[in-house]
């Protein structure tokens, strides 16, 4: 007989399915030490406490999540004292976070759907700038933002309780938002992201009402702090799966929007060898990351932002302009359109002109030029790219294969293979330009004959 019961809920008249033990798959050998001892000392000391989120939703598909939320009716100050390893965080959202030496337990207040006056909520243009205001459980799920991320395992009784149909969303694989999805996207525009994301990480399809608005909201993620479309942009390119997100994006019509210039470049480009090159830089980065191989986003997006700036250097080529002041102009042009979408760190644009910089020094096999290349610091990020854009022409797949031999040679065996090797042109841009020269002007008496050129070879 199936024991699964229905619990009223009392504040806002719907109702809680419960799931118990014996009817779900999640057991607490999955669930990580720390989490377990949160969510016992909790419920020890007379709090409801609830495991939540991407973790029950994860552990219900079969897989093994790496951080555990808990939801409870304890404020984060009562959470405080009873935890000395614990710390408050975060003004939107005031969260209590428990540490256990590398582990982070986030433990969350339930949220509460009205403001009577003694919570703190903010609300700027219909966006929520600040929401602490806390209620009961049944609240809680109503104000998350997806069904199957509105999941509960219950430390009680071990039961999973769903009110707003995530479970059956599970099985049909249907990414759906809880509430209207205009005024709820109004609240946060990265909500869309989210969405794009999660369908891909899961692979479910996002349901259609819930689709619906990206193509008219899909603008207001231009008014998003770029530090937290950064962010999200490493949640959606760096979690191994980041294909399947760059796919879901573009498919979604969200990508213009995060991503303006790379847009711009696909649009209406299929099989383009941009796109080529793109998705398999995203498809290499996916296998390293589930290989717990380190990744960089300076890569990322130096792969992302590669034929934007190649694009728009070469338009000024075109125009009579210098290829190396080109170039530059190019990648300042870019990168400060890209910032004002994606607030990218310094050091990671320092990264992505080092790639971008040392590409037209591959082809200049000379034996000084070659040597100082292999000790550049940026060596391996930039001989990668190499190797990326090796499809992109027969020529390129040659210089490509010659520096994967060269790795592997002793110095003296390198020396023989450069003395054959094609010298390379001195002074093209990283785009395929070449330089304009000017005539040389005989120098006049006294002139010192190592006048330095006017653009100097940013890799060196």
């Amino acid at each position: 007989m199936n024991s699964e019961r229905i619990e009223q809920d009392t504040s806002t008249a719907g109702s809680f399915r419960i799931i118990p033990r014996a009817e779900h798959s999640i057991s607490r050998k999955s669930i990580s030490s720390g989490a377990l001892r949160v969510l016992y000392r909790l419920h020890e000391a007379g709090y409801r406490a609830l495991l939540v989120g991407g973790a029950v939703r994860d552990l219900l598909l079969g897989g093994h999540p790496k951080d555990f939320d808990i939801a409870t009716d304890a404020t984060p100050e009562q959470v405080r004292a009873l935890f000395r390893n614990c710390r408050l965080i975060g003004r939107r959202f005031r969260l209590a976070h428990v540490v256990f030496g590398r582990e982070i337990v986030e433990v969350a207040t339930f949220r509460g759907s009205s403001d009577d006056g003694s919570g703190d909520r903010h609300l700027v243009d219909g966006r929520l700038v600040r929401d602490n205001v806390y209620g009961s459980i049944e609240e809680d799920a109503v104000r998350r933002d997806f069904t199957v991320n509105a999941l509960y395992y219950d430390i009680a009784d071990f039961s999973v309780r769903d009110s707003v149909g995530g479970m059956a969303d599970l099985e049909h694989k249907v990414l759906r938002l809880i509430g209207d999805p205009e005024q709820r996207y109004r609240e946060d525009p990265v909500r869309m992201l989210r969405a794009a994301r999660l369908a891909a990480k899961l692979g479910f399809e996002v349901e259609p009402a819930t689709a619906a608005p990206f193509a008219a909201l899909g603008p207001l993620l231009a008014e998003a702090p770029p530090a937290r479309l950064f962010d999200e942009s490493l949640k959606l390119f760096l979690g191994a799966h980041g294909l399947a997100s760059f796919r879901s994006l573009e498919r979604h019509g969200l990508l213009k929007h995060v991503f303006p210039a790379t847009a711009r470049v696909l649009d209406g480009h299929p099989d383009s060898p941009f796109r080529r090159l793109l998705e398999q830089t995203l498809a290499s980065t996916d296998a390293r990351v589930r290989e717990d191989k380190p990744v960089t986003p300076a890569f990322l997006f130096a792969a992302m932002l590669w034929e934007p700036v190649r694009t728009a250097a070469q338009a000024m080529v075109d125009n009579g302009t210098d290829a190396a002041v080109a170039w530059q102009h190019a990648v300042d042009r870019v990168l400060r359109e890209q910032a004002q979408r994606v607030a990218i760190p310094r050091r990671f644009t320092i990264t992505i002109e080092e790639i971008w910089s040392l590409q037209p020094r591959f082809a200049q096999r000379t034996k000084k030029r070659a040597f100082r290349l292999l000790e550049h610091p940026r060596f391996r990020a930039a001989y990668d790219f190499l190797v990326l854009r090796s499809g992109e022409s027969p020529e390129l797949a040659d210089l490509a294969a010659w520096w994967t031999d060269a790795q592997q040679l002793g110095h003296d065996e390198l020396i023989e293979r450069l003395a054959t090797a094609p010298a390379g042109p001195g002074d093209a841009a990283p785009g395929g330009g070449k330089r304009k020269r000017s005539r040389r002007r005989r120098r006049k008496a006294g002139t010192a004959a190592g006048t330095p050129n006017s653009v100097k070879d940013t890799g060196e």
